[in-house]
């Protein structure tokens, strides 16, 4: 891999890649060519020169493939020189591994110019199998002319002495949403000014976290990569950029896998009073394994509650359960790692078996009522009711809240009172006492009764919402989803907390209003513009005030206000400028961001009414933009408020740049108008307010100055010029290599569509073929036509007759025509795929001479009805019409047989395959002619059609095997 550069590159291995407009690497040889360029070095070396080249282009320097086995160490030399000390761009190294991508350089060097010959080593940790490619890439750098230059690239069977070496970088898997972390060991020395960082596949680089020194010849830094959120296998490699070069680690695989989870829920098995017999069912899981832990969750299905057991067999027994209670069973799987364990697959929900009690709890009532718990009593029962042994009591209540059913469960002890706790205040309550064993349960009737007031729940936060203006805030919220009684007021109070305008003064900005339960909405006025104030809403009943909850809504900025100017001249007035008085404007809410100066083009007709509205202009464009936008204006400078601190003068078309944007001389065969905004930018919000300075009018020294509106605009308009400008002649340049290049992309692609629907139609034709050969049939008629035509020349006579219609259909028809010395035959059909096509499903046929017009005569049967009014006889040229033969056929659904009659004893024209079918129909039909002979010619009895094809008479066509298939 390593090159002097003394002979071609070539016999080297390496190879270079053209860069754009020609800019690629060139070998140099001064003792061949000597050069008098004092910024060119002096030898046989690689070379790029960047001189008159834009930013950006760039050049490469492939190296030979390299499939080293043992550590090893790639160094050489690079050169930047330019006359004028400038950098002439930067060089860049990348290292692709196995083809892969190019990603990120691992060395470059940029801004400076070499004082000679440096030399720089690269320490690749990649080994075989695996294989790698060196690339040097050179960029240049705009008005910067100069030489970056390469020689003695040299591949060493040592390490490299300045640049560390990688170990070997470890593959790392991690589950999802757990922390991966990447540990890059290095040998050699850690310098504080080295530069580590760990590199992905496709190019993306992350940072270093922690970097520890093992020893004086050995370090190692950790890495934690956050892109673990899904399942994904990703390549990493580590890079440390050090003064005497780069070292580059093998890449590493971050595998991301994802915890299992069963799809199926588990299978019920048996199921007991106090026992269920389940199989887990985690063959089927989505995710990864190997899985190492199988558990089972069960809970009941009106409880909090939750107990996992470890699953060491095929089939789990749950017991002691409650009997008649259901309960909820879950499969959770656990693969290695940290955060292996999946989530719960789909539950199986079953319950236990009990039996009917004779009858449920009797006299129960309530004793206790509060807002939040109600006490039960009722008459003791034993066994004899129970009949059970083990039985439970439970309380089963339901309720409506926000027109929602709530249903719960409570188990009770076997006692004769019991109070139910954790209610909602002010509710209706249903409830019963159910006595349940293992084979059934009975409950008691049912009481209604209903809790006390409380005090009511916060405000639902997402309920309030604020309706900013620059001066006022509309609020409006929603009731408590607890009211726990009849809601009576509510309270508000709101203060200012903070403002984008450091000269507002918030003391007084604060205040407390009541609103009665109906009146959830209020508007606060007399608010100060960019301040976020705090409200903290709370309601409250009979019981007192419930919790406050607070939120904060942000009045809008509004624009700047813009000083009052006076009808005075400007300062001074030229041709191509204008001098005026610029005034600072004063905040509203927010700070001045920006003050800009707009010139607008003003239209002759325009300039000579005085527009009384004024809008502002929102989109920047620059002079040198405004051509080739078509604007009518340009911002002609740009000022921070710091350099407007009070009022001061300002030239319009100095020729000079103020903060990006060229203040261009005013042209003197134009009319202009001057704007000077106020921008001020916060929380998102632009907002801005202008005012016209003066108006420069065509054709006289005059200026008009007027007071601004305050208004908010993003208009723009359009941008005619009687003067042809050199830049317009630039884009008019442009705009024709534009048009050109569009027209030829144009033709390109109507040529690939033709190609394309060409090829479609060949891929159809076969399909099409099938699909309309009966329709072709009425053609063999032309044929017959004029096959018997050229054996009656000589016997017939050239006495014209009219033929009349031939066989009539349904729906569409083809003419036939016979016209002097002229042939025309035209098609159209529709095949089943619905492609339109032509097709033989009609057509017509011009018979050349008057000889096949009695031919025809004397083939089919003449009509001898009144002759349409185009064939009678021409007055002007004395000669007879020409005769028409008229064949009526169907469209390829529809084709049907042409009736035709044969007159008796005379030649038959040849029959084609594909009509066959027709012609046996048609003469099965017939008297005159049919295949008598040719049945005849058969033998007796049943014959197979490859016997009859076998004949000799048979051999060279295959009809009679048609005939009988």
């Amino acid at each position: 891999g390593g090159c002097s550069f003394d002979e071609h590159y070539s016999n080297c291995g390496y190879s270079v890649a053209l860069g754009t407009n020609g800019f690629t690497w060139e070998q140099i040889n001064t003792w061949e060519k000597p050069t008098m360029d004092p910024a060119v070095p002096t030898g046989s070396f690689m070379m790029v020169n960047s001189s008159g080249r834009a930013s950006g282009q760039k050049a490469h320097l492939l190296l030979p493939t390299l499939k080293e086995n043992d550590t090893h160490c790639i160094d050489f030399h690079y050169y930047l020189s330019s006359r004028d000390r400038s950098s002439p761009g930067s060089l860049n190294v990348y290292v692709k591994v196995n083809g892969g991508p190019q990603g990120n350089p691992i060395w470059n060097v940029s801004g400076v110019v070499t004082e000679g010959w440096v030399k720089a080593e690269l320490a690749i940790s990649t080994f075989w199998p695996h294989f790698y490619q060196v690339i040097f890439e050179s960029v240049s750098l705009k008005g910067h002319p100069g030489y970056i230059a390469v020689d003695e690239v040299r591949v060493l069977a040592h390490p490299c002495r300045k640049a560390p070496h990688f170990l070997r970088l470890q593959n790392v898997e991690v589950n999802v949403g757990q922390n991966a972390t990447f540990q890059c060991i290095a040998g050699g020395k850690w310098s504080q000014h080295d530069k580590l960082w760990l590199q992905q596949w496709n190019g993306r680089d992350t940072a270093l976290m922690v970097t520890r020194v093992v020893n004086h010849r050995r370090f190692s830094a950790t890495v934690s990569v956050a892109d673990t959120s899904q399942r994904s296998v990703s390549k990493y490699r580590c890079v440390i950029r050090s003064d005497g070069g780069s070292g580059v680690s093998n890449y590493a695989e971050l595998i991301v896998k994802e915890p299992p989870t069963p799809i199926a829920p588990p299978e019920l098995l048996a199921v007991g009073a106090t026992y269920l017999w389940i199989k887990p069912n985690a063959n089927s899981i989505i995710g990864d394994g190997p899985i190492i832990l199988k558990e089972v969750e069960y809970r009941t299905t009106t409880g909090n509650w939750a107990e996992t057991h470890i699953v060491d067999s095929p089939n789990y027994k749950l017991w002691h359960l409650d009997p008649d209670v259901e309960y909820e069973i879950r499969v959770l799987l656990t693969r290695p790692g940290e955060g292996g364990t999946g989530p719960p697959g789909p539950p199986l929900t079953t319950r236990t078996k009990c039996a009917d009690p004779v009858h449920g709890p009797q006299n129960v009532e309530v004793v206790d009522i509060r807002s939040r718990q109600l006490t039960l009593q009722w008459e003791p029962f034993g066994y004899a009711v129970t009949r059970c042994h083990s039985y439970n009591l439970t309380v089963r209540y339901q309720y409506v809240f926000n027109q929602q059913k709530f249903e719960a469960e409570e188990l009770i002890q076997t006692s004769s009172h019991y109070t139910l706790r954790g209610l909602r205040p002010f509710m209706t309550i249903r409830l019963r006492l159910a006595l349940s064993n293992p084979e059934g349960k009975m409950e008691s009737e049912e009481l209604v009764v209903q809790t006390e007031e409380d005090v009511p729940g916060p405000v639902p936060l997402e309920s309030i919402q604020g309706g900013p203006f620059e001066e006022k805030i509309y609020v409006q919220w929603k009731p408590p989803n607890e009211t726990n009684g009849i809601i009576t007021l509510y309270e508000i109070t709101y203060k200012a907390v903070g403002s984008l305008d450091p000269s507002a003064d918030l003391s007084s900005q604060r205040g407390k209003v009541f609103k009665l339960r109906n009146e959830t909405h209020h508007l606060f006025v007399g608010l100060y513009p960019g301040t976020t104030y705090s409200f903290t809403i709370k309601a409250s009943t009979v019981k007192g005030f419930g919790p406050p909850i607070t939120t904060r809504i942000a009045t809008k900025i509004s624009a700047p206000s813009m000083p009052e100017y006076d009808t005075d001249s400007p300062l001074n007035e030229t041709d191509t400028t204008i001098t005026v008085m610029l005034k600072p404007a004063q905040s509203r809410g927010a700070p001045v961001s920006v003050y800009q100066l707009v010139v607008k083009e003003e239209k002759l007709q325009k300039a000579r009414r005085a527009a009384d509205i004024i809008e502002c202009f929102s989109v920047p464009v620059s002079y040198k933009n405004a051509s080739s936008l078509d604007s009518p204006h340009y911002f002609a400078a740009e000022l921070k408020p710091i350099n407007l601190p009070v009022t001061q003068p300002f030239t319009v078309g100095d020729n000079k740049t103020y903060n990006g944007y060229w203040n261009a001389p005013l042209s003197p065969l134009k009319s202009y108008s001057i704007y000077f905004q106020a921008l001020s930018k916060a929380n998102g919000e632009t907002k801005i307010n202008c005012v016209r300075l003066a108006t420069k009018v065509l054709g006289r020294q005059e200026v008009t100055t007027r007071n601004p509106p305050s208004l908010l605009s993003t208009g723009a308009s359009t941008q005619n010029s009687n003067a042809v400008e050199p830049e317009k002649q630039v884009d008019s340049t442009v705009k024709m290599a534009g048009v050109i290049a569009g027209l030829l992309m144009f033709v390109i692609i109507l040529l690939g569509a033709m190609l394309t629907i060409k090829r479609r139609r060949n891929a159809y034709s076969y399909s099409y073929y099938l699909h309309s050969s009966q329709c072709f049939r009425g053609l063999s008629v032309f044929y017959r036509t004029r096959k018997l035509a050229k054996k009656q020349k000589e016997t017939q006579t050239s006495t014209q007759r009219e033929m009349g219609p031939v066989a009539t259909s349904d729906k569409t028809s083809t003419k036939l025509s016979a016209v002097h010395n002229e042939e025309a035959f035209s098609s159209s059909c529709q095949d089943v795929n619905g492609f339109t096509s032509p097709s033989p499903c009609s057509f017509s046929v011009q018979s050349k001479t008057l000889q096949s017009k009695s031919m025809l005569n004397s083939y089919y049967s003449v009509s001898s009805d009144t002759v349409p009014s185009t064939t009678l006889l021409d007055s002007s040229h004395g000669e007879l019409a020409q005769p028409t033969l008229t064949i009526q056929t169907h469209p390829y659904r529809s084709c049907e047989p042409v009736e035709m009659s044969y007159p008796r004893g005379q030649f038959q024209p040849a029959i084609r395959v594909a009509d066959l079918l027709q012609h046996i129909t048609q003469m099965k039909r017939g008297q005159g002619y049919g295949f008598k002979e040719e049945y005849e010619a058969l033998p007796e009895g049943q014959t197979a059609s490859w016997d009859t094809a076998k004949e000799d008479e048979n051999r060279n066509k295959n009809r009679y095997g048609n005939i009988i298939s």
